[in-house]
């Protein structure tokens, strides 16, 4: 027998006519989904501001407290994130659990989260979305105690150590996260070290990342134990992965899968995987995916160029990825150029044009060289096949006369057995 998932109302403002609103509250009923609630209604207002006391007015409120009866609703979910306050009067006033948008993507990450890092990256956003919020949590000690200056007090006393003990587990948890940051700091020296160019996948959350990164592992590599987690639901990944791709005249590229953005991505959490996003800023390019099928992609793309400009990476070369073209509408005109394209990750399709871009954007800089390699050094033609692509090798009396084209970086290093004719 299935088990029953728990009744979700859905409540939203929609503040001076907002053109987004209604993308935003189907957004939130799939968070919703994504969380294992089951959306069965809604209540929607339009305001010129939200109520700093309610978030709603008296009359919606009447409104979700019959719902609430009516539709046997556990939990309400509100579009945006809640203050204080507002959490505690809604509290006081309803009979059923409270989640804003933040606590519903808090707790889809929590659920996901498989590494360490993510793990503690969740756990420190959260506490921090908790701590300015544990006067609630002590609502129940306050009301046992009753009123009085002392009982007061005694409420104050537990307060504030309740405060202290999360602010000392946030910044046990974060000395925890830099170590697991410097170690990542040097495996990425070392990866830029070899010369090897870093491509990052970004892009709103299930636009099809990867999906994509998963085409390329097979298309070059065909190694199943090598493929990312993929899944039709928001965050479906939390965990930054990298895989080597080698293309078929040698050159090769790291790629990673990052997370995805989204529409109103809890401030704490893009703190707390800082440090995880760093991938991005270190990328030699980023490759923008986009879901051109979804009506609002433009939205999504200015969301995710928001989120770049945030962690200081836009000056970063980047080229847009139109993805599932093969379910978009004939009537949909896509953009073409040196810096976009169009491609169905799902059915291998745009895939030539897209490699072709990459190449030209990554190795546009490279150069064609010749270099002497005496016979007694001859282990470094394999570093050569690693660090740059062979062209040629023709083997005379002092050693090996290698013809490669290789990137600056890659030049200084084997500048010492540079052949000048």
């Amino acid at each position: 027998m299935m088990e029953r998932k728990e009744r979700a109302l859905i409540i939203g403002v929609n503040v001076n006519n907002d053109p987004h609103f209604e993308e935003s509250i189907k957004e939130l009923k799939n968070l919703a989904l994504a969380c294992d609630l089951e959306p069965v209604g809604e209540v929607l207002q339009n305001l010129p501001k939200v109520h700093t006391g309610h978030y709603v007015g008296s009359g919606k409120l009447e409104e979700i407290s019959r719902c609430i009866d009516s539709e046997e609703i556990d939990v309400v979910v509100f579009e945006d994130e809640l203050t204080p306050s507002q959490m505690r009067n809604l509290g006081k006033l309803l009979s059923v659990e409270i989640l804003d948008r933040t606590r519903l993507i808090l707790e889809i990450f929590a659920r996901r989260s498989k590494t360490r890092e993510a793990k503690l990256q969740v756990e420190v956003a959260n506490l921090k979305y908790i701590l300015p919020r544990l006067r609630d949590s002590n609502q129940n000690f306050n009301r046992q105690r009753g009123g009085g200056l002392k009982n007061r007090g005694a409420g104050e006393t537990k307060l504030e150590l309740d405060r202290r003990k999360l602010e000392i587990k946030i910044s046990e948890m974060e000395k925890e996260l830099k170590s697991i940051a410097l170690n990542r700091e040097v495996r990425r020296k070392r990866r830029q070290q070899s010369g090897v160019p870093l491509v990052a996948l970004v892009g709103y959350t299930n636009a099809g990342k990867s999906t994509l990164m998963n085409a390329m592992i097979k298309k070059y590599h065909d190694v199943e134990d090598k493929l990312v987690f993929e899944k039709d639901m928001l965050f479906a990944t939390l965990e930054t992965a990298v895989r080597h791709i080698q293309f078929g005249d040698g050159k090769r590229i790291l790629l990673s899968d990052t997370v995805g953005f989204i529409h109103k991505l809890p401030h704490h959490l893009v703190r707390a995987f800082h440090s995880t996003l760093e991938e991005v800023k270190e990328a030699d390019l980023l490759l923008h995916v986009v879901d051109c099928s979804n009506p609002n992609y433009e939205k999504h793309l200015a969301v995710t160029h928001a989120t770049l400009d945030m962690l200081g990476a836009t000056h970063i070369d980047q080229l847009i990825v139109y993805n599932k073209i093969d379910v978009l509408n004939d009537d949909i005109t896509l953009p073409h150029g040196n810096d976009h394209v169009s491609v169905s990750a799902k059915k291998d399709v745009g895939f030539s044009q897209l490699i072709a871009l990459m190449m030209q954007q990554l190795f546009k800089a490279n150069h064609e060289c010749q270099l002497l390699i005496p016979h007694e050094k001859s282990q470094l033609i394999s570093d050569l096949k690693v660090d740059g692509t062979l062209l040629d090798i023709v083997y005379v009396e002092k050693g090996a006369l290698v013809t490669a084209e290789l990137s600056k970086h890659a030049i200084e290093r084997y500048q010492a057995f540079i052949h000048q004719t």
